[in-house]
């Protein structure tokens, strides 16, 4: 059924953000952490970034990876949230930055990543200045599968109300990048791909002549 109502939003070029799905709201990437501690605290937090879930994404050694599964696991509202305001203010807390400015410049590539996801759940009608950060992040970390593909879903949800080839490119550029250390579970990426590889029909639809 999915499926199907993407041919017909594609063929039509009709689109409504509140009723569609989306990147960053339909790639469920947590479920193939569900069974680490740390994603079943998330769960139990129902959408609210807690101290403890903070206290794990500030921990320097923790994976990458589970860093994102929490805040896919938080997941979005329609109505918004400020998980992004909520970490920023624990990171003023125990690292001292002084506004987002000095954050951008001095915090390390997973704070910024954090930040970055975080915004863009909070609000993925405007993702503009999410995009900026994953783009700071991922320079942090250029080789990195999780800094690359968590930017491309970004950028994909952008992207959704302009081409829709180009949400599937942002995503298949990341897997078809094979220089990339692959930091994320593998059932992780099946689950994001099997949303994304629905919009490789786009790319197929040609404008009559």
């Amino acid at each position: 059924m999915k499926k199907l109502i993407f041919i017909l939003f594609a063929f039509t070029g009709w689109y409504d953000p509140i009723q569609a799905d989306s990147p960053l709201t339909s790639t469920k990437f947590s479920d193939a952490y569900s069974s680490i501690p740390v994603i079943k605290l998330a769960e139990a937090a129902k959408g609210k970034l807690t101290k403890e879930l903070m206290e794990y994404m500030s921990e320097e050694g923790n994976p990458i990876d589970a860093k994102m599964a929490i805040i896919n696991q938080l997941g979005w509202d329609p109505a918004g949230r400020n998980n992004a305001d909520i970490w920023f203010k624990y990171l003023r807390l125990i690292k001292g930055y002084d506004d987002t400015m000095d954050m951008e410049t001095n915090a390390e590539g997973y704070e910024l990543l954090c930040y970055a996801y975080l915004m863009a759940m909070d609000n993925y009608f405007e993702v503009e200045k999410a995009i900026e950060y994953a783009e700071k992040a991922k320079s942090k970390n250029p080789e990195s599968y999780t800094f690359n593909i968590i930017q491309a879903l970004i950028m994909a949800q952008k992207a959704l109300c302009l081409d829709w080839c180009e949400v599937y490119d942002l995503a298949n550029r990341v897997r078809e990048k094979k220089s990339l250390s692959v930091d994320l579970d593998i059932e992780a990426i099946n689950i994001i791909f099997r949303y994304m590889d629905l919009y490789k029909e786009s790319c197929k639809v040609k404008i009559p002549e």
